[in-house]
């Protein structure tokens, strides 16, 4: 996670303003007319947006009809989130402080508001819901990921946990359902050099050095399935869920890999069955050792 100018506008209703980078060259004679001419469709409420001064610099002062074009300086502004249906399951508090909240994510929440999931994301939840509106997250599940989850309370305190995950000082245990291989030597560590590109749906490997490592270990065999710990080394997009289908055994409920396949948005009856299980640190705060365990269970295919 990159460091970036906290905005000049609070958060509201649990959004954060939105960041937009003017470009580095450009015909337009105000701000305004630039906004318009990348967000046509929007023009009556950009225009309603600047009258009501809800436009910003900077420095926090508001953009008028006549504020020149300036390249490369940025402006805030409250997109108006799109009307969404609610995402039927609950986040479960784990532990909360003054520093950290700690949650179990349900299946089909996205962490953080992206595309069509903005208020039905477990960061605007929580926002809303316990009046915290310096909460961020640490780290981040995939919408169709459940388990632990961990944000900061207070801003003071947010890049000193952030820095545990990006400089991999964090002990994370995954648990996955998937096919039983019984000619399948387990444990084993899979290492591969894994590609997600902007704007792709799937991440792949590709030839190169290495830049994910997973261990995967058998836990228990039902029938056909069998349940797994996985514990990744890295944190790649996709990492697990890539690992577990080059060895021939994709999670169950899984629509991306090996091949994709589409599902409605509304569509709860196939979870993907992938748990953030628990993490563990060194807290950089008091120096103790935390963990945290989900409570959740992962469901056998029927």
């Amino acid at each position: 996670m990159t460091n970036v100018p906290d905005a000049p506008l609070p958060v509201r209703d649990g959004l954060n303003p939105t960041r937009l980078r003017m470009p580095d060259t450009g015909t337009w004679a105000t701000v305004l007319e630039y906004l318009v001419a990348r967000f046509p469709h929007d023009e009556t409420r950009l225009r309603e947006k600047v009258d009501t001064a809800e436009v910003v610099d900077e420095r926090g002062q508001p953009i008028t009809e006549s504020t020149p074009f300036a390249p490369r300086r940025f402006v805030y502004l409250y997109r108006d989130p799109p009307v969404e249906k609610r995402v039927p399951f609950e986040i479960e508090i784990l532990h909360r402080d003054e520093n950290l909240l700690v949650v179990d994510k349900p299946h089909f929440l996205a962490s953080t508001p992206r595309g069509a999931y903005v208020a039905e994301s477990a960061l605007v939840r929580l926002r809303r819901d316990l009046d915290l509106p310096e909460l961020t997250p640490a780290h981040r599940l995939d919408r169709l990921t459940a388990g632990v989850l961990i944000f900061t309370v207070r801003r003071e305190v947010r890049r000193d946990y952030q820095s545990l995950f990006d400089q991999r000082r964090v002990t994370k245990e995954y648990e996955a359902v998937a096919r039983y291989d019984p000619d399948l030597p387990l444990p084993a560590t899979v290492r591969s050099r894994i590609v997600k590109e902007r704007g792709v749906l799937k991440a792949y490997e590709v030839d190169g050095p290495a830049n994910s490592e997973s261990r995967i270990e058998l836990l228990e065999v039902h029938g056909d399935a069998a349940r797994y710990r996985l514990l990744p080394h890295t944190g790649k997009t996709h990492q697990l869920r890539v690992h577990m289908s080059s060895l021939g055994i994709p999670i169950h409920g899984d629509n991306f890999y090996p091949d994709f396949y589409d599902v409605a948005a509304d569509d709860y009856s196939t979870p993907l069955r992938l748990l953030s299980r628990s993490v563990e640190f060194v807290d950089p705060c008091s120096g103790v050792t935390r963990r945290f365990a989900s409570l959740r269970s992962l469901d056998w295919p029927l």
